[in-house]
């Protein structure tokens, strides 16, 4: 047996007992090695869930995770026990009419790691072992730590948002937000050849590491809240919004610094906005969701393989996974905390 990270109820988690399951001929057995803990692990920590998803039995949490392949089914001979892998938490059918139509993230039978969207609920990845489909396993080069392999699910979430604003090469970026998938979003667009990247924000931790990851300018809209009306003479200066708090002032706040026809990406989620079809008529706005992900996974992997982006400045604490409880308590604390990680070794 095995021992793994359960939530029963809103502040009732506990290290307990799991069974790790029979090994299929096309599985692989993965010892976890790095966990981080996401917004939504902490919606179930402190709420039970958020929206209408309610926990309504005993679940494992987590989905941001790597590890190291400790036994490969017999079907398997491409990837071999020890290999270092980020592992990705999203498992479509395959089958579906959205699967079909390579719009994956949509998958009508989708099983996400650590989600109660579904009854019985998907359980999670917070353990010691798992098994996994070998399409799950990304390898991850050796100057890749366990904890920088476990950031690969939310990178995904950030290259996602910056594909669906369309070319960003030469583009005024503006990001609403900087906690963990606003500061990765700031990576991703720079990538993506944006020119200048502003981000705004409430606390000064989230706003500092932005800068350390590639923003040109940060501003604490909660020292300086009209600081935006700077960028808004003439119709405006930013081709893209990303829109990352989930908070409806955030938004509202920044429309007047859009050029005509930018386009806005909702990557936040906080429930529902009121949004003043005036400005998007009057503009010609475009606003967009960006959900999860699906073949970012792979380049997320890749990206950090060559080095070409720099996750090491999010993650800011790890806690071994027996103080589960203690991590996620801290995790939410936005004035000291980005990335709050957990270690299975």
């Amino acid at each position: 047996m095995q021992q793994g990270i359960v939530i029963h109820a809103p502040h009732d988690l506990r290290v307990q007992e799991l069974d790790t399951g029979a090994l299929q001929p096309h599985q692989l057995k993965v010892k976890v090695k790095a966990g981080g803990i996401c917004g939504s692990d902490l919606h179930y920590y402190h709420h039970g869930g958020f929206g209408t998803v309610r926990i309504k039995e005993p679940m494992v949490l987590g989905h941001e995770v790597s590890g190291q392949i400790a036994e490969a089914g017999s079907a398997i001979t491409d990837i071999q026990p020890g290999t270092r892998i980020s592992i990705s938490p999203s498992r479509p059918c395959g089958t579906c009419k959205y699967c079909q139509e390579g719009k994956q993230n949509h998958c009508l039978d989708m099983r996400f790691y650590g989600s109660a969207m579904r009854t019985p609920h998907v359980q999670g990845a917070f353990r010691q072992e798992i098994v996994i489909e070998r399409s799950q396993a990304h390898v991850v080069e050796d100057h890749v730590t366990d904890g920088e392999a476990a950031m690969a699910e939310p990178l995904s979430v950030a290259l996602h948002a910056v594909r669906r604003a369309g070319p960003l090469m030469g583009k005024r970026v503006l990001i609403t937000g900087c906690g963990p998938i606003g500061a990765l979003t700031v990576i991703a667009a720079r990538r993506a050849g944006a020119l200048q990247i502003v981000v705004t924000d409430v606390a000064r931790m989230p706003l500092e590491t932005a800068l350390k990851v590639g923003a040109d300018q940060a501003i604490d809209v909660s020292k300086t809240p009209d600081a935006l009306k700077a960028f808004s003479a003439d119709k405006g200066t930013f081709d893209v919004l990303f829109e990352v708090s989930g908070n409806e002032q955030a938004l509202r706040g920044a429309l007047d610094s859009l050029r005509p026809g930018a386009v806005i990406v909702q990557v936040g989620l906080g429930g529902d906005i009121n949004f003043p079809a005036n400005l998007l008529v009057g503009k010609e706005l475009e606003w967009r969701g960006a959900f999860r992900f699906h073949e970012e996974f792979a380049m997320a992997v890749e990206l950090m393989n060559k080095k070409l982006v720099d996750v090491k400045p999010l993650i800011t604490a790890t806690y071994p996974f027996e103080k589960s409880v203690e991590a996620f308590e801290i995790a939410g604390d936005r004035s000291t905390m980005m990335k709050v990680q957990l270690s299975f070794n």
